[in-house]
C-alpha cells in the first residue's frame, strides 16, 4: 500500500510539472493575463496588498469555498500548492529565448500551453488524491452542473473570474479572452479525445491516504 501511494504521489508530481510547462508556455506568450491573474492584479488595486499577497488570499478563499462544497482536500492539494508555483518559475527561468513578441506565434503558444495544463491536470488528478484549490473549484461546480461539459464549466468559471477581475480595474488583453474561452474549450476536446471525466474520480483525502500508509 505505502508503494501505492507513493507511485501516486510520482504521479501527482509528473502531471504537475506539465501543468507548470503549460502555464509557462501561456506566459511566453506574452499576449495578455489570465483570468486568475487579471482578478488577482485588479484586487491588489483596492487593497493594501501586492500582486503575490493578493493571489495567496484569493487561493484561501477558494480552498475554503470547496470545502464548504465538500470536496476533498488531499495530499494532491498540498504537493499542488508546493510546487506548482515553483515549477513554473523553473521554467521560466530555464528558457534561454526573450519573450514573444509576435502576436499570432504568441496564440500558438497560449494554445499549445492549454493542451498541455489539460494534459497535466489528468495526469495528476487521475492519482486520486485530491486536486489544487481551483481544479477543485471547478470539479465541484461541474458536479453541481452534470450535464455540461467540464469544459464549458470552466468557461464559465474563468468569464465570472475575469468579469470581477475586470470590474476591479484589473488588466485585460487579447490572451484573457483567448484563456477566458480557449483553455475551457481545449480542455474538452482534449478529455474527449482521452476519455477523461474528472467528475468521475474518487478522490481521497488526506487521512483517508494516512490510513492506507498506516496498513
Amino acid at each position: 500500500m505505502k508503494k501505492k501511494v507513493a507511485l501516486e504521489w510520482l504521479k501527482i508530481v509528473a502531471g504537475l510539472l506539465v501543468f507548470s510547462f503549460g502555464v509557462h508556455l501561456t506566459i511566453f506568450a506574452n499576449i495578455g493575463l489570465a483570468p486568475w491573474d487579471c482578478l488577482g492584479m485588479g484586487l491588489a488595486k483596492h487593497t493594501p496588498f501586492n500582486y503575490g499577497v493578493a493571489m495567496t488570499l484569493i487561493a484561501i478563499t477558494v480552498l475554503l469555498i470547496d470545502v464548504l462544497m465538500k470536496e476533498k482536500i488531499g495530499f494532491g492539494t498540498i504537493i499542488d500548492a508546493c510546487l506548482t508555483g515553483n515549477f513554473v518559475q523553473m521554467f521560466n527561468s530555464l528558457n534561454p529565448f526573450p519573450l514573444n513578441q509576435n502576436v499570432w506565434f504568441g496564440i500558438g503558444y497560449m494554445l499549445a500551453g492549454f493542451v498541455f495544463m489539460a494534459l497535466g491536470m489528468w495526469i495528476y488528478m487521475s492519482a486520486q488524491q485530491g486536486c489544487g484549490p481551483r481544479d477543485a473549484l471547478l470539479v465541484g461546480l461541474g458536479k453541481r452542473m452534470p450535464k455540461v461539459p467540464i469544459g464549458i464549466v470552466e468557461v464559465l468559471l474563468w468569464a465570472f473570474v475575469l468579469l470581477i477581475g475586470y470590474l476591479l480595474g484589473g488588466p485585460v488583453g487579447i490572451g484573457t479572452l483567448i484563456s477566458t474561452f480557449g483553455a475551457g474549450l481545449v480542455m474538452q476536446f482534449v478529455y474527449n479525445i482521452i476519455r477523461f471525466e474528472p467528475r468521475k474520480l474518487k478522490n481521497r483525502d488526506l487521512f483517508a491516504v494516512i490510513r492506507e500508509l498506516r496498513e
